[in-house]
Parts: structure tokens; sequence; C-alpha cells
């Protein structure tokens, strides 16, 4: 297993130094996607991932949400609670919930991620043990939860708290950073509609998160994804959690908003 994440990752750095030395002579930062040109990575797949993602019942993603339907009616922590004692039917009091975080958490004074929150629900009402990033059941509960706002539009909170933290995730998507030389905006706003090693340059719109990756063999989440490529940028990667994460991760929502929310996703 090690040696396959091992040459994945030597693959994508090895197709971003590709990219890095097609854009040497030093492009400026494009303005951002109009809404009118936006495209989900859905748009970028074969017919049969697309197939994939579109039948439940084919979609590996389904798993983890089966599981984390078990989880969200299962008690535990020493409060023995179930986070459907909380909010009752996840079909209806988590609709529309994914598609508007992160989110501002006054509890905790800057913005969490889904992630972020249910581990917080759990630590402050169950009195459990907050769940590590892309764990089996984080992931699971998540994904239940993502579920329920699958087709609807993507709302980013119009939060003036939140402004600052979104500026701050702008700005790192747009920094060139690593050893590259590479932003983020230079791969998904200014070479969007290319091809790198014959695969498309996708617009990198969180629509879909958590998704099935096929290269992964599971679901992970957006946090994966953005390590993975920070990774590949040869740049400093950060714990997964980590400030800078949640920031890109707010600004990113904020560009896919209007959007339809697909999770759980499948991706090449």
């Amino acid at each position: 297993m090690s040696r396959r994440r091992g040459a994945l990752s030597g693959s994508l750095s090895g197709l971003l130094a590709v990219l890095a030395a097609a854009l040497s002579t030093s492009l400026a930062a494009g303005e951002e996607i109009p809404h009118l040109e936006r495209k989900s990575g859905y748009a970028f797949m074969s017919r049969e991932t697309r197939a994939m993602q579109d039948d439940d019942s084919t979609n590996p993603g389904m798993l983890w949400v089966l599981d984390g339907e078990s989880l969200w009616n299962r008690k535990l922590g020493a409060a023995d609670k179930a986070c459907a004692d909380c909010h009752g039917d996840a079909l209806t009091s988590m609709k529309g919930v994914a598609a508007r975080y992160p989110a501002f958490v006054p509890d905790r004074d800057r913005p969490l991620n889904l992630e972020g929150r249910i581990n917080l629900c759990r630590a402050d009402r169950q009195n459990a043990t907050p769940l590590p990033y892309e764990s089996k059941d984080l992931l699971a509960l998540a994904a239940y939860v993502a579920l329920q706002s699958r087709g609807l539009p993507i709302s980013a909170p119009l939060d003036k708290r939140l402004e600052p933290y979104l500026q701050a995730g702008r700005d790192n998507f747009h920094a060139r950073q690593g050893q590259l030389n590479l932003s983020c905006a230079q791969c998904h706003d200014d070479n969007w509609d290319r091809r790198l090693a014959g695969n498309p340059v996708t617009q990198g719109q969180a629509t879909g998160y958590p998704l099935y990756r096929l290269d992964w063999q599971g679901l992970g989440s957006l946090q994966r994804r953005l390590r993975n490529c920070v990774f590949g940028m040869r740049a400093e990667t950060y714990p997964l959690g980590a400030a800078e994460y949640i920031n890109l991760e707010l600004y990113l929502m904020w560009r896919a908003r209007g959007m339809l929310f697909e999770a759980p996703a499948v991706r090449p």
C-alpha cells in the first residue's frame, strides 16, 4: 500500500512539474470563472464514471452513507445520546446543512467545516471523543449528512464574521507556493479547459465532498484532496483540520456558490 501511495504521489508531482514548465512564462492570476462557465468535476468525467455516481446502487460512496446512518442513530459517549436524539430525522433536519459549511461557530469564535461541526457535537453533546480526520466513522457521518443536501444549491453563509477567513482562503488559492511555484488558480482558474498528460484539468469545484476517488479506492474529504494537491506542488502541507485548510474550504464553497451539491460524488 505504501508503495502504491508513493507511486501516486510521485505521479502527481511529475504531472505538476510538467504543468509548471508549461506555465513558466509566469502567468498572472486570472479572474474568477464567470458563473455561467462554472462546471462540476462531473462534467469532465467519462461516461462510465458518471454512471457510477448517478446510480446509488453502484456508487461506492453509499457504503459510507449506510454506515453513517447507523452511527447517526447509535447512542454513545458519557451522555448516552445519539445524533438523532437532538436532530431527529436527518432527512429533514440536515437538509441543506452540508451545502452551507464551513460556517462560523460562535462557541469556537472561528469557522468550522462539516467534520469539525460533527466533532464539536460529539464533544459537547455526547461527551464522546472527537473522531480523527479521515477516519471511517467521521467520513461516514459526514457522507450521511452531506447526502441530505444532494441536489440543492451551495449557499455560502452571508456572515461578516467569515470575511477575514474567506479572504485568507482566497489569498491562499492564488498564492504561488512550493518548489514548483504554482498556485491553485493557475490550474483551476486559468487552465481548466486544457489537458495535462491526457487528463482534463478541472475547475476544482468543491461540489461533491466527501467523495469516492477511484485512485484512492475509498472515500475522502476535501481536505485530503487539498493536502494531496499541496504535496504535489512540493509545498508545505498542514495537519488535517488546520486553519489553512478550513479557509481554503470556505473559499472553495463560496467559489461554487449556486452550483448543485452532489455528495457523495465519484471521481477518477
